[in-house]
């Protein structure tokens, strides 16, 4: 057994972070207090040896050091200044690359900096504050490690900054990157030209593989990986330095190098790997793991590994505190200690009746899995079956796309053509890694649906810790690991039968109906209030029936585009429809005068302000507000003019917000101010142009985009999809997931989808 004396050092300093990071002031204090007070007292009475002070030391000395850099954080002169919106002139230096997201009135260039010097409101100040700087896309795009200095309004932040940057005027470059990072920058452009002319797909898998460099990788494409739980490659992670750092040290040794050398070429390696891939936390995170890994793999590495990752989770928590609550930290720790702790075991078991390889290459992505499957499931709310299977067959090409990746770009600074002969046989890795994914994905049951819930996650955990004292048991018989794999096997080749529909405890409904909107909201048994039509009766007709609806006492349409009111006559057909409400601007005419053929009459105007009851769902209409001005040059007007609803059903909040655009959700999010809701259905399809600050401010849990399959309008962006989950929303799409029902079980909010 190894000593686990240093995990129980790495645990104690998690739970130290932990405690002042999640619980408010006075709370996290006294529980280091009492934590102290325990620990002293049982030390002194003998209820426990003295080797407890040692997670009790590291578990007090980080939640100090957390509560030192919240302090100084909040503290900070630039927090009080953002919450007036103070235009000061800073200087900062930035610290990471440059990422484009969409807002409110275009593009926005996001990169995170820190503050050396303020000055405003006739004072000035000396300081080191992390900040976001949120620029328009006019603002020039600057290489990490440049120091400018710039006029800049303070908004208030959260998290780990002290605030948010929005510059008003032009930077003046201070001073250059180093030049470390200049040459970081000169490998990562030479590894993207030394796979330029390969397959798309290829060119940006390899970069990513090298140096987590995956800004254009396709979003389809990302969803496999995830699928399939290959996730980890396409980030900056232990794998990639261990196999960088161990190629490296191969050839060393090829070349003669031994002893104290050795060890020095390993941490120039590392050092070389971090600056290449950038320092920043989550780099230096993934560095440290793959150094444990590396220890791991010398003599004696099991034990000597298992020392080193309660060490490296100490040490690097004493630096970031904040990691602590990061899923990449999560997930890394947990998969190192997998592979060091289970794999060994579970390996030695397989060995009984398989050749040493095979039992290695299953064990240890096994391990990991296994380690990592909660935290997985908590974020995605899914359980991968294929992510052992699909990272046995990626692995043999892992290896040459990242060291030939690499190698391919440090020769190209040399001389191109051979920077692209070396990295050739990287992009045909890689296409192989892409096979494995997309193939992975598109297995029947490649990944089971499993709730993010307390219950859910407690019970997935609970049998991931059943796993540890059973895997050598059923893996160490041949017969027994065979019938396991096989019963596998047909669990993801045979499709499992749909659930029954309409799924009990439903509450919402978002129709697939392609490029168009089509809701509905349960107002009883066979009843429903339906908003949007969608663009084709068949399609919403189908839906309905699914749900068993048999009555429409109220019908809303939005606005009278066709791709949402299209399908009215699929609403009709057999169903008793009491009343239709719409927007009141009739434009466009055609949809307007089609929809009043259809009903037989003119749509009432949806009454602004209007909160009413309708069977179990109650309704407040919030949007058109009489009076409005013209929408902002560049949107709709039919868009803008989309009634908005709050709705309430079984305890569910809901938004439903039309096609609105960002200057009717400005409009909004100022009528609305500290609006909260469960569900948001996102505005226009997921279209680009949104207002991200007031969508991630509803604090919704669950994010549904109506939109079609293959559409012409790259619907939904990427960049929106990516605020929304980063704020904490799950994502359901129509085109990806089909009929997606909202559902309340046992009090707790849920989503089934119908393919």
């Amino acid at each position: 057994m190894p000593d686990l004396r240093a995990v129980a050092l790495g645990l104690g300093a998690w739970a130290g972070a932990l405690v002042v990071l999640v619980l408010p002031g006075w709370p996290a204090l006294g529980t280091v207090a009492a934590a102290v007070v325990a620990g002293g007292t049982g030390v002194v009475r003998r209820w426990w040896s003295l080797a407890w002070l040692g997670p009790l030391g590291a578990f007090v000395a980080v939640a100090g050091v957390a509560a030192l850099q919240h302090s100084l954080l909040t503290t900070s002169p630039l927090v009080l200044l953002a919450d007036d919106g103070a235009v000061v002139d800073l200087e900062l230096e930035l610290t990471s690359d440059v990422r484009v997201v969409s807002g409110q009135y275009g593009d926005l260039q996001v990169v995170r900096a820190t503050v050396a010097r303020a000055e405003g409101r006739g004072r000035a100040w000396s300081l080191a504050a992390p900040v976001v700087v949120m620029a328009d896309a006019d603002w020039p795009r600057l290489p990490l490690g440049t120091t400018v200095a710039t006029t800049a309004r303070l908004v208030p932040g959260d998290g780990d900054v002290a605030a948010l940057v929005r510059p008003t005027g032009e930077p003046t470059v201070v001073a250059e990157p180093g030049v470390w990072w200049d040459a970081a920058a000169a490998v990562r452009r030479s590894v993207r030209a030394a796979v330029a002319g390969r397959d798309a797909d290829a060119r940006e898998l390899v970069p990513a593989l090298v140096v987590g460099d995956d800004g254009g990788l396709d979003p389809d494409l990302a969803d496999d990986f995830r699928t399939t739980g290959l996730t980890h490659l396409l980030a900056v992670s232990g794998t990639n330095l261990t196999l960088v750092v161990g190629f490296l040290l191969v050839l060393g040794r090829w070349a003669g190098v031994r002893g104290p050398w050795l060890y020095a070429l390993g941490v120039l390696g590392i050092v070389g790997f971090v600056l290449t891939a950038r320092a920043e936390p989550s780099v230096v995170r993934a560095a440290a793991m793959g150094s444990v890994a590396l220890v791991g793999m010398g003599r004696n590495g099991r034990s000597r590994g298992v020392r080193g990752l309660g060490v490296a989770v100490l040490g690097l928590l004493l630096v970031w505190p904040r990691l602590a609550v990061t899923a990449g930290f999560a997930l890394s720790a947990l998969a190192t200690a997998g592979i060091l702790l289970l794999a060994p075991v579970w390996r030695d078991a397989l060995m009984r009746w398989t050749p040493r390889w095979v039992a290695e290459a299953v064990s240890v992505p096994l391990a990991a899995q296994v380690a990592c499957t909660p935290v997985v499931a908590a974020l995605s709310g899914q359980v991968s079956l294929v992510a052992v299977g699909a990272n046995l067959l990626a692995a043999p090409a892992v290896a040459p796309a990242t060291v030939l990746g690499l190698s391919g770009g440090l020769l190209g600074l040399v001389w191109g053509p051979i920077g692209v002969a070396v990295a050739a046989p990287a992009a045909w890795s890689a296409s192989w890694i892409i096979a494995v994914a997309r193939w992975g994905a598109g297995i029947p049951t490649a990944a089971v649906d499993w709730g993010t819930g307390p219950v859910a996650l407690g019970l997935l955990t609970v049998l991931c810790l059943l796993a540890v004292p059973l895997g050598p048991r059923v893996l160490g018989r041949q017969g027994s690991t065979l019938a396991c794999t096989g019963l596998l096997v047909v669990v993801m080749l045979v499709r499992p039968p749909s659930p029954a529909w309409p799924p009990d405890g439903w509450v919402l409904a978002m129709c697939d109906v392609g490029q168009g909107d089509a809701l509905v909201l349960r107002a009883g048994p066979a009843s429903a209030v339906v908003v949007d039509a969608g663009p084709e009766p068949e399609a919403t007709d189908a839906c309905l029936d699914r749900l068993e609806v048999d009555s429409v006492p109220l019908l809303v349409l939005t606005h009278f585009h066709a791709d949402h009111v299209g399908g009215v006559a699929g609403v009709l057909d057999g169903r008793d429809v009491e009343v239709v409400e719409g927007t009141g601007l009739l434009d466009p005419p055609d949809g307007a005068g089609d929809v009043g053929r259809a009903v037989g009459r003119d749509p009432a105007p949806a009454a602004y302000g209007l909160t009413r009851r309708v069977g179990e769902v109650t309704l407040q209409t919030v949007w058109p507000r009489p009076g409005a001005g013209p929408t902002d040059p560049g949107e709709s007007a039919p868009n803008n003019a989309s009634v908005v609803l709050v709705a309430e059903v079984a305890g569910v909040r809901v938004l439903l917000t039309g096609d609105v655009e960002p200057s009717a959700q400005s409009a909004l999010a100022r009528d609305l101010a500290g609006l909260r809701v469960d569900v948001l259905k996102v505005p226009h399809h997921g279209s680009r142009h949104q207002d991200l600050d007031w969508l991630t401010s509803l604090g919704a849990r669950l994010a549904l985009v109506s939109v079609g399959e293959g559409n012409d309008y790259g619907h939904p962006a990427p960049d929106l999809l990516a605020a929304l989950s980063a704020a904490g929303a799950g994502v359901w799409r129509t085109d990806v997931s089909g009929d997606v029902v909202v559902v309340v079980r046992d009090g707790e909010l849920g989503v089934v989808a119908r393919d």
